[in-house]
């Protein structure tokens, strides 16, 4: 049996042009677990939603472009290579939305004689609008493709020491310079997205503290695997209570999403005497649009208007050396039969 490994991120436009951006988002907001209305609804609402917003976020993209292209694709594509160099199987790249993408890889897969792969979504939470949806899509094309590939998914890595410790060794350089508050800035998703992912019906924001108590929906509860790899960087690092938060960002329309805001935050912290601000961004595992441009630019010109003196972003792992090794561990589990 021939193995390879496939990494799949989010993705990112071809081109911080409006037109590749309005392609980008019309995909990934027409994804059912992104925007999880009856299809003609969204589509209405994808469609109000391309008028103005690809204007905007092309604006957005062009601050944080460089010369090689999106940093969230440049990233991945180093990651690739570092990982392929500590791999003796094919080690492959995609995108669940836009370029290089999936239907490609599984091709390219395919064409090489490979029969089983280790897909590791770059999300070490499970959510709908990422891990699962990277998942289905990818099980789907594999199905359709290449139906004698089987696809072999790494769990959600949120609490996994290896991932842990490589997240806390890439923040030591920024919190080795000292701060007054740390704050863990995740990216949100509708409260809904936790009510349609709880096989028990029963818990997520439904009990008083449904994080903290056990329950078989923390598999799938994106809100709870947050909040456990807070203790876990923490307990690594060292952070007392009173000197971090957690909040969420990205949020998309009217309706209720995770609380709180990281944008309120970012406003109030001020208020509470924080004036050197670091903010890390867990969900994260490559700079991009939400991390460079949304926290360490906007989010920063929040955090200053409103009092504070210093905010720093945290670069997410990218291409940290302890971040190889974690998916190369990862890897070797299951080239050796034991993930």
């Amino acid at each position: 049996m021939s193995k390879a490994v496939l990494l799949v991120n989010l993705g990112s436009p071809d081109s911080p042009k409006v037109g590749d951006v309005r392609r980008y988002l019309n995909e990934f907001l027409m994804d059912g677990r992104v925007i999880d209305v009856p299809w003609p609804l969204r589509r209405l609402l994808v469609g109000y939603i391309l008028i103005n917003r690809p204007k905007e976020s092309a604006h957005a993209y062009s601050t944080v472009w460089t010369k090689e292209g999106s940093p969230l694709i440049v990233s991945s594509k180093h990651v690739q290579k570092l990982l392929q160099a500590k791999l003796s199987v094919p080690v492959e790249l995609a995108m669940r939305y836009q370029n290089p993408s999936i239907p490609a890889a599984v091709k390219n897969l395919a064409a090489q004689g490979i029969t089983e792969v280790l897909l590791i979504p770059l999300f070490p939470h499970f959510a709908m609008s990422s891990f699962e949806t990277a998942v289905v899509r990818v099980q789907e094309v594999a199905a359709q493709l290449a139906p004698q590939m089987k696809v072999t998914v790494q769990p959600p890595y949120y609490a996994d020491p290896d991932y842990l410790d490589a997240l806390v060794a890439s923040a030591s350089p920024q919190l080795n310079d000292g701060y007054d508050h740390l704050l863990f800035s995740f990216h949100g998703i509708p409260e809904r997205h936790l009510y349609k992912s709880d096989p028990t019906g029963c818990n997520c924001l439904r009990v008083s503290s449904c994080c903290e108590m056990a329950s078989p929906a923390h598999a799938t509860c994106y809100r709870a695997q947050c909040f456990k790899t807070v203790a876990g960087f923490v307990q690594r690092a060292g952070i007392p209570a009173e000197k971090y938060s957690v909040a969420f960002q990205s949020r998309l329309g009217n309706d209720p999403w995770l609380k709180p805001y990281t944008d309120f935050e970012l406003q109030i912290l001020p208020k509470r005497g924080v004036k050197k601000l670091l903010v890390i961004c867990p969900a994260f595992v490559s700079d991009c649009l939400e991390t460079i441009e949304e926290i360490g630019q906007r989010g920063r010109d929040t955090f200053l208007e409103s009092g504070g003196q210093e905010c720093a972003l945290i670069p997410c792992m990218n291409e940290h050396p302890r971040w190889i090794d974690t998916l190369k561990n990862m890897s070797e589990r299951f080239l050796q039969g034991t993930a």
